[in-house]
């Protein structure tokens, strides 16, 4: 009880933003670390003809990111709960701000694939203690703003992040490492400025025991989690492929077009679930995720008539309607999950979304690489295409069948 009762007076001897001024900081850290996590997707192509690797190498590259996500997120996504949000989202962001230095100075794909882990793990610690600390700095007037800090932050994060990137690529001398000595510098001033926020979440005992491995899923969120899951699951995994294999798929279709075309594909998908998610904050969320689900299969089919026409035009359409249905159902999910959850049931709830999302993310964009490999770009995006339209018609049939619970 020493330890408890002792703590909470440190923060008084230096100076504390005030609870008003920690939510935009925390949001502008959820925004940052997803604008480094799509930061690399332009410059694959660089790395590829620096390099010489395979698209089977590049989705693991992309994926080494995503699965040390999940680990960190199943073993730390609920320390902050119980060593408090500054100290564990502070020392998450020093540790993204090495895995920016790991970047900036990569030589190989061994960097790269380092440079990933590193960012997967800091990244999964920081984003459960962010989203976390948004809902505790929320403003009791203005109830529903965190959640959906919590959907649309992430998006944005990823839109900035590509199109600065995109923007470094055709501008910027280096740009391997213009963006990420950027993205270093700002993970650093942010790292201090957590310092001076409020604590939320005292420490307790339980820290080490929580570092075991388990999916903490609210009780009272978990209907809602059942009913999300199977458009959650659909949405990144799209979200996936255009991560990964966007920019491949653009040069397949126009291999004489701007380098900054690759970038651009991945910047439309995450544009538009910005925007869709912003839009429908205030629908029903239950009808929002329905729709949003929905929007999956024309995206899909509209991206996989890209090749076949010689379109790019088919390919940004697609990807901006499948953006749209990414954004809506991510945003609808979490504001089914958020707040039936207890304040200390947050953290471990909103990091077992991150779990089923990543995880969702992450095994089909791997397979889809190995099938690139095997059979090439085109037969791997058609079985991935049709993958995705089955999960999201399963999907949408066992939503409309299940009970109003959600």
């Amino acid at each position: 009880m020493t330890s408890v009762t002792a703590l909470p007076s440190h923060p008084r001897r230096r100076p504390v933003l005030s609870r008003r001024g920690a939510f935009p900081l925390h949001a502008s850290i959820l925004v940052g670390l997803l604008a480094a996590s799509s930061a690399p997707t332009p410059l694959y192509a660089i790395y590829q003809a620096a390099w010489h690797f395979s698209a089977l190498t590049l989705t693991i590259v992309f994926s080494a990111y995503a699965l040390a996500l999940l680990v960190a997120l199943l073993t730390a996504g609920t320390l902050s709960d119980h060593l408090g949000r500054r100290p564990v989202l502070a020392a998450a962001l020093l540790a993204e701000a090495a895995a920016m230095g790991v970047f900036a100075t990569a030589q190989g794909t061994s960097a790269l694939i380092a440079a990933r882990i590193l960012q997967g793990l800091a990244t999964g610690v920081a984003t459960s203690a962010v989203g976390a600390a948004l809902l505790d700095f929320e403003d009791p007037d203005r109830p529903g703003r965190a959640t959906a800090a919590n959907g649309i932050a992430p998006v944005a994060g990823m839109a900035v992040g590509v199109l600065a990137a995109t923007a470094l690529v055709q501008y910027a001398p280096a740009p391997t490492r213009t963006v990420y000595l950027l993205l270093l510098l700002l993970f650093t001033a942010q790292a201090v400025a957590v310092l001076l926020t409020p604590e939320t979440a005292f420490p307790h005992v339980g820290a080490w025991r929580s570092l075991r491995p388990a999916i903490a899923v609210a009780r009272a969120s978990r209907p809602a989690m059942a009913f999300a899951a199977p458009g959650v699951v659909a949405a990144w995994a799209m979200g996936g492929f255009y991560s990964s294999l966007g920019p491949s798929l653009a040069r397949l279709i126009a291999p004489h077009a701007a380098p900054a075309t690759g970038g651009l594909v991945f910047f439309t998908l995450t544009a538009a679930a910005g925007l869709a998610g912003h839009s429908t904050r205030a629908l029903p969320a239950r009808a929002v995720s329905l729709a949003g689900t929905a929007l999956l299969i024309p995206g899909a089919l509209l991206t996989l008539s890209g090749p076949h026409l010689h379109s790019l035009s088919a390919l940004f359409a697609g990807t901006a309607m499948a953006g749209a249905g990414f954004g809506a159902v991510t945003q609808a999910a979490l504001r089914l999950l958020l707040p039936p959850a207890d304040p200390g049931e947050r953290a471990g709830t909103l990091a077992a979304y991150y779990v089923l999302s990543y995880l969702a993310m992450s095994v089909p964009a791997v397979l889809a690489g190995l099938l690139t490999n095997l059979f090439g770009l085109q037969t791997a995006l058609s079985l991935y295409a049709g993958t995705v339209i089955l999960l999201t018609l399963l999907g949408l049939a066992r939503a409309v069948r299940q009970p109003r619970t959600a």
